[in-house]
């Protein structure tokens, strides 16, 4: 199964002419829920998964979640950094050549993630984007590198965020066409100021999510296809 249309015109339409693309990273640019990966690091997989999966079906504000799964965890930065080390993410299918022609048609690229700026960073590196192209979470440590909280300033901390960050991306940049990519209600949510929103169903196939999609792919070869038509 390659694609879900529900309009697929509109879809077509903003990759054709778009200005800029916004990827989710969790279950969408990668195969995992990085927070996942780091709770099952730090012995608290199982309570974590559920909360993830409440937050990215729509069932729970983010901001509590993203707080309740923290205060499971309490990464100090060294797990962090040891757990990146010996579960090194994996891309999702095909996504590496969708962003590589997305950057050889002048297409802005950038992050847009519930998850944290250090595990996303690695991957952003491997993408060509530039650190300056994520907005996502940052953990707070104190100088002994013990978990302290996170920055409730970042758009991406609470629900809604991924909307207000596109909004801020657009008027930082003067982008005219946005379209957001992503596997969950959050990344719905962000149409508008998103001109469409399609829904990534690769890792986690969800039903409301399919629902709000201009457009549903279950991998991105489709939308590369439609992407190399551009001059």
């Amino acid at each position: 199964m390659s694609t879900v249309g529900l309009d697929i015109p509109l879809a077509r339409s903003s990759l054709l002419t778009c200005d800029c693309i916004c990827f989710d990273v969790d279950s969408t640019v990668i195969t995992e829920e990085g927070i996942n990966v780091l709770a099952d690091f730090l012995g608290k997989g199982e309570e974590v998964s559920a909360w993830t999966a409440n937050a990215m079906g729509g069932n729970v504000k983010f901001e509590d979640a993203l707080e309740a799964r923290l205060g499971l965890i309490k990464p100090s930065k060294p797990s962090i950094l040891t757990c990146l080390q010996k579960h090194p993410f994996q891309l999702s299918p095909g996504v590496q050549t969708f962003i590589q022609t997305l950057h050889s048609k002048s297409v802005d690229v950038w992050l847009v993630s519930g998850g944290f700026r250090i595990m996303i960073e690695p991957i952003a590196a491997v993408l060509n984007i530039p650190k300056s192209n994520i907005l996502a979470n940052n953990i707070l440590h104190n100088e002994a590198g013990e978990y302290i909280g996170f920055d409730p300033e970042e758009p991406t901390s609470r629900d809604l965020g991924k909307r207000a960050a596109l909004e801020h991306i657009k008027s930082l940049k003067g982008h005219e066409n946005i379209v957001m990519i992503g596997d969950g209600a959050t990344d719905a949510q962000a149409k508008p100021p998103a001109s469409a929103f399609i829904g990534y169903g690769g890792v986690q196939d969800r039903e409301k999510v399919r629902g709000k999609a201009d457009w549903f792919v279950y991998d991105f070869e489709e939308a590369t296809k439609i992407l190399e038509e551009r001059k």
